[in-house]
């Protein structure tokens, strides 16, 4: 039985001459686990938003969108639920197991229905260690497994999630992969989700769905899905592995699969030679430096050391809560630390007066874009920082997006801009976090190409990142934060090579017979060699 029928479907927002979405027609069946992508700005979030009633956004609508042969404005609310791609926006109470206990109460059920459905959640899930902390002191993976235990606790029929792994870290990102292949298995729940980061869900999904410029151009089993279109370069590493180096048929999905394709076709692997590019200079120096965001509060960096140099781009690896983005906060002069020296080109950071600093010297890009505006357009978002906006807005493509509300547009469109909006003071030092977070693999080929221009012009980039691929494509070192401190640094290749799970899916695949391919382009190039 069918639990969505969506019949010639489309959407155009308000004042907008462009449909976001474009007749759309799909089926989606009881118990079914449905996997949406597509780059950003392909209309992914507005499909599953126009899927449940109350977050339908407002616009014109034609087609129908059925909820068990029912329209879906006459279905029940609490049967489907959503879970949004940041955490923060869903997350409305002081505590873990008020939170749980929320939409219960608004639901009108007693008392003793709320605490053992709550009890009953925080086992399923695994959530009871943390079950009476405060949800500000959670971390980016417990808070996003708390919005989907609120959601789940009111035992919803259909669960849609909208880029959930977006702000994890590669081992809570995959510990959440679990969770929903729990659902959909013991539970029989639907799920729909959207995401960018594919490499571990196209294994659990029964389907997946390829939007392009609102419309929907695929929609297959996982390994029937074909590589034509640029959004498959996000594809597994195994998949792509075994098609471009012109294998027909079914192909390999997961790491293990992957991993016999390579023992059954090759038998070595050469080595692998890749230029090491020399650093001088440095121009970004923290020095034993310690920072907590409140006198009677406990430490979150604890003795911070780490160099950057010109020209370099240093991506800086490591789980969720760790420090990372406290570390760029501190570095850009957003909060002052307690104890230790900051240096800037040769400068006490201390020194710099805030237009000296914000005016060429350093630019952060924060992990929530949205935080860098403040007016009703993006064209006036940029016109703020600079007469002269035109190389930005070619160089981000963007120029679509000019005369929308920045806070309308998709997260992949909010980060191009907020970027675009830092670039314009034309900053000696980049701070980027998350900057990959919400964006397709197409943009992100175009950041790489960016930030290897800046690069080049010896602008230093630091970048905080869960994207193990794209730091493995173009970081020329790594560094790892545990516990408030950079525990290991070192070249990429060196670095992802030693390590488990931080580490990539290519690099899991071939590194019995050469540990230092660490992209799928290393290992096509190997094999070919070989």
């Amino acid at each position: 039985m069918e639990t969505f029928e969506i019949n010639n479907f489309s959407f155009s927002y308000p004042m907008s001459k462009k449909r976001s979405l474009k007749n759309i027609n799909l089926n989606i069946k009881n118990g079914e686990f449905i996997l949406i992508c597509g780059q950003s700005g392909s209309g992914k979030t507005t499909l599953l938003k126009n899927m449940k009633n109350e977050l339908a956004p407002h616009g014109k609508k034609e087609g129908e969108i059925l909820y068990n042969k029912k329209k879906l404005s006459d279905a029940n609310s609490f049967e489907i639920g959503f879970v949004m791609q940041n955490p923060e926006n869903q997350i409305v109470t002081d505590t873990v197991w008020h939170e749980l206990a929320f939409g219960l109460e608004n639901m009108g059920l007693s008392s003793n229905i709320i605490r053992r459905r709550v009890a009953e959640i925080s086992s399923f899930l695994g959530i009871a260690d943390w079950f009476r902390l405060s949800t500000n002191t959670l971390s980016g993976g417990q808070k996003q497994k708390l919005c989907l235990a609120s959601v789940m606790v009111m035992q919803p029929k259909v669960l849609i999630l909208d880029e959930p792994l977006s702000q994890l870290d590669p081992i809570a990102a995959t510990e959440f992969i679990e969770t929903l292949k729990k659902i959909n298995n013991e539970l029989g729940m639907t799920i729909i989700i959207s995401e960018h980061r594919l490499e571990d869900l196209f294994a659990v999904a029964d389907k997946v769905v390829v939007m392009d410029n609102g419309s929907i151009i695929l929609n297959e089993r996982p390994r029937d899905v074909s590589l034509c279109h640029p959004i498959a370069a996000g594809f597994p590493a195994a998949m792509r592995i075994y098609t471009e180096l012109g294998f027909l048929g079914q192909s390999p999905i997961t790491v293990k699969e992957g991993r016999r394709f390579i023992d059954a076709n090759f038998d070595t692997l050469p080595n692998i030679e890749k230029e090491t590019k020399v650093f001088n200079d440095i121009s970004v120096k923290m020095k034993n430096v310690w920072f907590k965001y409140g006198r009677e509060l406990p430490d979150v960096l604890k003795g911070v050391n780490l160099t950057a140099h010109h020209g370099e781009i240093l991506c800086i690896v490591g789980a969720n809560a760790t420090g990372k983005s406290t570390a760029l906060s501190v570095l850009s002069g957003v909060y002052k630390p307690h104890k230790g020296q900051i240096e800037l080109l040769g400068k006490r950071l201390r020194l710099y007066n805030p237009n000296e600093l914000y005016g060429g010297v350093i630019s952060l890009l924060p992990q929530s874009p949205q935080t860098l505006f403040v007016h009703d357009s993006v064209e006036a978002e940029l016109y703020e920082m600079s007469n002269d906006i035109s190389q930005a807005v070619s160089l981000l493509e963007i120029e679509p997006l000019l005369k929308s509300n920045p806070f309308d547009i998709s997260c992949g469109e909010q980060q191009k801009v907020a970027f675009a909006k830092i670039l314009l003071k034309n900053p000696q030092i980049i701070l980027l976090d998350e900057p990959t977070k919400g964006l397709d693999s197409v943009f992100k080929a175009q950041l790489a190409k960016i930030l290897n221009t800046l690069s080049n012009q010896g602008k230093t980039i630091i970048i905080a990142t869960h994207d193990l691929e794209f730091a493995a494509s173009y970081a020329h070192r790594c560094a790892m934060f545990f516990d408030g401190v950079v525990i290991s640094h070192d070249r990429t290749s060196l670095f992802l090579s030693e390590n488990n799970y931080y580490t990539t899916a290519a690099n899991r695949i071939v590194r019995h017979k050469n540990p230092y391919a660490i992209t799928v382009e290393d290992v096509i190039s190997l094999c070919k060699k070989s």
